[in-house]
C-alpha cells in the first residue's frame, strides 16, 4: 500500500496551551506504515494559509490544522476545491468546526482519528469574498467578535463577560435581507449564517445545521431587553434557540443583506470591518475533511457551561425580583453568573 503524504501545521501561539508535547505525540500515534510526516510550525499571520497552499499545490493528501478557530479557517481556505483533505486537531478555546463533526479534543484521540483516514465532502460559507468553515455574521456577534479580540484573554468566560458586560447597551440595526424568495426588513441585534451548528464551547446558534445539504441556516435574533436574557443564553448552550420568540430562522443558498451603515462582520470569529451590503452563498461539498469514523456531525459532547446556565435560569426568578427593585439589572445578572462560571 503506498503511504500517504501527511502534514501537520503548527501555529505555536494559537489557542489555549502549550504546543510543545505535540510533536512526539504525531511520532507515537500516527501510523508509520500508511504516511509519510511533515510538521511544520508558522512563523507569522497568514503563515498557515501559504503553507497549506503550497502543500495542495504538491498534491499531499492530507493537511492538518493543529490550533485554534483561526489556525483552522486559514488551512482550510487553501484546501477547498482541491483534492488534499483537511485534518484537525483542536487547541483553540472555542473549536467550533471540531466540535461540530465530534473530533476529540483530547491531542492524542484526535491523532489516533487520521489513522483511518475517513474523508468526506462538506460545504462551507463565503462572505464578501473570505472563506468561513463554522458561521458568519453581523450586529452583536461581530461586535463581540472585536471585543474578544481585544480582551487579550481566551476561553468562554471572557466571551460570557463581554457579552454581559456589552449585550444591553448594544443598538439593535436595521437590515434587509434578500434570498431566493424576495427581501424583507429586519430590525435585529444581530443576523448569523451558520454552515454548522455551532460558534464553539457548544454554543448552539443553529442547532439543527448541517454542512452537507448546500444551505445555510439563517439565524435573525431580535432585539430583546435583560429579563429575555437568561433565556437566551440558556437556549443557546441547551441546543434551544429556535423555540425562542426572538429567534427567526430560514435556510438559503444565497443571501444579500443591505444596512445603512458600515460595520463589522465575523467569518468563524474573525472580524472585519466592511460596507453597508453583505453578500453570503454556501459553496456545496467544496471541502474534504477527515472526520471521525466513530461519530457522526454533532452528535453533541458533554458541556461544562451547562449547569451554570441552568442553575442561573432556575432562580432567575429571585434575581428578577431584586433587579427591578434596585434598578440594577444586568449587573446582578452578570454577578450571578459569572460567579457560577468561576467555580466551574
Amino acid at each position: 500500500m503506498e503511504k500517504k503524504k501527511i502534514t501537520f501545521i503548527l501555529n505555536p501561539i494559537s489557542g489555549t496551551h502549550s504546543k510543545d508535547e505535540i510533536p512526539a505525540m504525531i511520532e507515537s500515534t500516527l501510523d508509520k506504515e500508511r504516511f509519510d510526516t511533515e510538521i511544520v510550525f508558522t512563523e507569522y499571520a497568514g503563515h498557515a494559509a501559504e503553507i497549506a497552499h503550497d502543500r495542495a499545490e504538491a498534491k499531499t493528501d492530507i493537511v492538518v490544522a493543529v490550533g485554534g478557530d483561526g489556525t483552522v479557517n486559514e488551512v482550510a481556505r487553501s484546501l477547498v476545491h482541491t483534492d488534499t483533505a483537511l485534518g484537525i486537531i483542536p487547541c483553540g478555546s472555542g473549536n467550533g468546526l471540531a466540535r461540530h463533526l465530534c473530533i476529540p479534543l483530547d491531542t492524542k484521540k484526535a491523532i489516533t482519528i487520521l489513522n483511518d483516514a475517513k474523508i468526506e465532502s462538506f460545504d462551507y460559507g463565503i462572505i464578501n469574498g473570505l472563506p468561513f468553515f463554522c458561521t458568519c455574521g453581523m450586529g452583536f456577534d461581530a461586535f463581540i467578535s472585536l471585543k474578544f479580540a481585544e480582551a487579550g484573554k481566551r476561553g468562554p468566560i471572557t466571551y460570557v463577560e463581554n457579552v454581559l458586560k456589552e449585550g444591553l447597551s448594544y443598538k439593535p440595526e436595521t437590515y434587509e435581507v434578500e434570498d431566493e424568495t424576495g427581501a424583507k426588513k429586519y430590525k435585529a441585534f444581530l443576523i448569523a449564517c451558520a454552515n454548522a451548528s455551532q460558534y464553539g464551547n457548544n454554543a448552539y446558534i443553529a442547532p439543527g445545521a448541517t454542512m452537507k445539504d448546500g444551505e445555510m441556516d439563517v439565524i435573525i435574533m431580535e432585539p430583546f431587553d435583560v429579563l429575555d436574557a437568561p433565556q437566551i443564553a440558556a437556549d443557546l448552550f441547551m441546543k434551544t434557540l429556535g423555540n425562542n420568540s426572538k429567534i427567526k430562522t430560514f435556510r438559503t443558498k444565497n443571501l444579500h443583506i443591505h444596512r445603512k451603515e458600515e460595520g463589522a462582520i465575523h467569518y468563524d470569529g474573525d472580524p472585519i470591518m466592511t460596507g453597508t451590503d453583505v453578500d453570503v452563498h454556501i459553496e456545496h461539498l467544496g471541502l474534504k475533511i477527515v472526520t471521525n469514523p466513530n461519530a457522526t456531525e454533532d452528535a453533541g459532547q458533554p458541556n461544562f457551561l451547562l449547569n451554570a446556565f441552568s442553575d442561573l435560569f432556575n432562580n432567575i426568578n429571585n434575581v428578577r425580583e431584586d433587579i427591578e427593585k434596585r434598578g440594577r439589572r444586568i449587573q446582578r445578572v452578570n454577578k450571578v453568573l459569572l460567579r457560577k462560571l468561576t467555580k466551574l
